[in-house]
């Protein structure tokens, strides 16, 4: 292995996270990478996708908590965009950067080797391990003032920004990108006239970024853009 069992950096860990794990077991779990484990073959030892899939869900319901409380106002659309910008795997890496969790996380050779540890899948991954670790070894309310803490600077920034514009920032980056701006159009409208959806398919470049519904042509642009941004920060949408 490229590192031993993370013991000794553990405490520096919960310093950063604000949390002093009962079990400590819990936190060897998150912080175990599947490459790890497949490599060092040990007996009785986990990996952490169990605790990803419970951390995915935990964050769900805290996020959706603190969001309620920072937007009054707005409609479940506006908080369900603001979720998704906030549990993506781009914003889940920037607040895994925040504890310099890369640095804790027990990795193979090869994921070692190819940058894993500044991965942004891997980040994302290995915080929602830890929150689901949280979760279990203090309960939901730990798990939210992580959440809190750990979201803090996007959460802060939300009102200021009208709730997240994702069409502007979107023309942000595809003019950075490709230098053109978004294309989107309405491709199909379903139901009466007292509860339609509208689908919108976005282009950039002459690129299909994808397609999104909404109660109004505005809510679904929006979503189709906070889709694209997703696709962009995954590396799935670069200038060929």
């Amino acid at each position: 292995m490229e590192r031993p069992e993370p013991r000794a950096e553990a405490a520096e860990l919960e310093q950063r996270l604000g949390h002093r794990f009962r079990d400590r077991a819990l936190l060897d779990t998150a912080l175990t990478h599947t490459s790890w484990l497949n490599e060092a073959a040990l007996a009785g030892r986990a990996d952490n996708e169990r605790l990803e899939f419970l951390g995915d869900a935990v964050l769900a319901l805290v996020t959706s908590d603190l969001l309620m409380a920072q937007l009054p106002d707005a409609s479940e659309g506006e908080l369900s965009r603001a979720r998704a910008a906030l549990v993506s795997e781009g914003g889940l890496a920037r607040a895994a950067a925040l504890l310099d969790l890369g640095r804790f996380v027990l990795l193979g050779r090869g994921e070692e080797k190819t940058g894993g540890r500044t991965r942004p899948s891997i980040l994302a991954n290995a915080l929602e391990a830890l929150v689901g670790a949280v979760y279990l070894d203090a309960g939901l309310e730990a798990a939210r003032g992580i959440a809190a803490r750990l979201f803090q600077p996007e959460l802060g920034d939300l009102p200021k920004h009208a709730r997240l514009d994702f069409k502007s920032r979107l023309q942000e980056r595809a003019q950075a990108l490709w230098q053109v701006a978004p294309v989107y159009e309405v491709v199909g409208a379903s139901g009466p006239d007292h509860d339609k959806r509208f689908e919108v398919a976005l282009t950039v470049a002459g690129r299909d970024l994808g397609r999104a519904t909404g109660r109004s042509k505005k809510e679904a642009e929006q979503s189709a853009a906070a889709a694209a941004l997703e696709a962009i920060e995954r590396g799935e949408a670069k200038p060929e």
